[in-house]
């Protein structure tokens, strides 16, 4: 469930976003969230199907629900750092933040953990610190014709 406050803006340009939640709901309801703030989210209804789309598609950040089919969200980001080539900044999502959970998380070079329920501001907040500190300073303006949309992805740390 996303609990609705008024959100700043965010970046003009389109950063895609792999949205993965096993519940719809919650799924569609932060899609409608950062298309509102800018993002181009990209739904999956599990990790592996979010694994699949971010070997795929250019995808500048992924925000995991804990707790799915197939791969958890730490699975799923642990198969990803495994296989990219490059930073993906991740934040995960769940309704049971433990001591232990918090330390995989972070071991798993998560930029943060989210409680659930979500509540949309956090949810655009953190997503534009993530991407701010990856891909540098976002523009204020929509990109003009024939320009970029959004950033190159960077390259892979180390």
């Amino acid at each position: 469930m996303v609990t609705e406050t008024r959100a700043n803006p965010t970046p003009a340009a389109p950063f895609t976003v792999v949205v993965a939640d096993d519940d719809r709901g919650t799924r569609e309801a932060l899609a409608d969230v950062l298309r509102a703030q800018g993002f181009n989210p990209v739904l999956a209804a599990d990790g592996g199907e979010a694994v699949e789309i971010v070997q795929v598609q250019l995808v500048h950040l992924v925000l995991f629900d804990m707790h799915m089919p197939r791969l958890t969200g730490l699975e799923a980001l642990t198969l990803l750092r495994q296989t990219l080539d490059r930073v993906l900044p991740a934040v995960l999502m769940t309704a049971d933040a433990t001591t232990e959970l918090m330390r995989q998380a972070f071991s798993a070079q998560v930029y943060s953990v989210i409680p659930k329920p979500v509540k949309a501001n956090v949810v655009v907040h953190t997503l534009a610190r993530a991407i701010a500190q990856v891909y540098g300073p976002h523009p204020t303006t929509t990109p003009t014709a024939g320009g970029p949309t959004a950033p190159t992805a960077p390259p892979k740390a180390g």
